[in-house]
Order: C-alpha cells, then structure tokens, then sequence
C-alpha cells in the first residue's frame, strides 16, 4: 500500500514561506504522480498542485499559481512544495498522495488519490 508521511507545517505570517515535504517508504515516488492536496476546516479538500512521473510537468490551481512550487528529489524520494507569499486562505491541512495529474488538473475541487490519505501536516497563516 502506497504510504506517505508529510512534514514541514507550521504558523507563518501573511506574506512568509513554508516548504512542505511528501516522504514515501518502500516505493519509489518517481513512478507516480504525485499530488499536493489541502483541506480547511469546514470545507472539502482540493488539489493544490500535481507533479507527473518521468517528465516532472508542475501543475498548479490557480489559488496557488506564481505563488507555490512543487518539485520532486529522487534522491531522497521525496516530493516538497515551497510555499511563497502565503495568505490567510491558504490555512489548512496539507497532504501528498499519489494520483493522475492530468485528470486532477480538470477537477481540482474532487481530487482522488490511489490508497489512502496520509495524515498531514498543519498549514496556519496568521498574524
């Protein structure tokens, strides 16, 4: 079963950066897409940004683009997602999990993942 573990959460400013990690075990993320996915309280969860296996095409919702960059360390078999000029709307909690970039770039309000959801990791932006 396809596991992951998120780190890299914290309470920043309005306006500051976080850079989130996606770390997987016993596979190799290369071989899937990977998502990034948030969901604030009260509300459903959305995809914010996919990276596709082989090539590393980014793509972006439109929340989050010029703003946030995903990226993929094959190294370290780890997915991040550098979070710049964050705003108060982008408090939430934030997950990874392995999806279809190409069909979440349609739909990024219904976002599905192959296995289940990892745990998160808490994003707050406040003053």
């Amino acid at each position: 079963q396809l596991q992951f573990v998120e780190s890299g959460g914290g309470l920043v400013q309005p306006g500051g950066s976080l850079r989130l990690s996606c770390a997987a075990s016993g596979f190799t993320l290369d071989d899937y897409d990977i998502g990034w996915f948030r969901q604030a309280p009260g509300k459903e969860r959305e995809g914010v940004s996919c990276i596709k296996r082989w090539d590393d095409n980014t793509y972006y919702a439109d929340s989050v683009k010029g703003r946030f960059t995903i990226s993929r360390d094959n190294g370290k078999n780890t997915v991040y997602l550098q979070m710049n000029s964050l705003k108060p709307e982008d408090t939430a909690a934030y997950s990874c999990g392995a999806t279809d970039c190409t069909a979440l770039n349609t739909a990024w309000s219904m976002p599905r993942v192959f296995g289940s959801w990892g745990q998160g990791t808490q994003v707050t932006v406040s003053s």
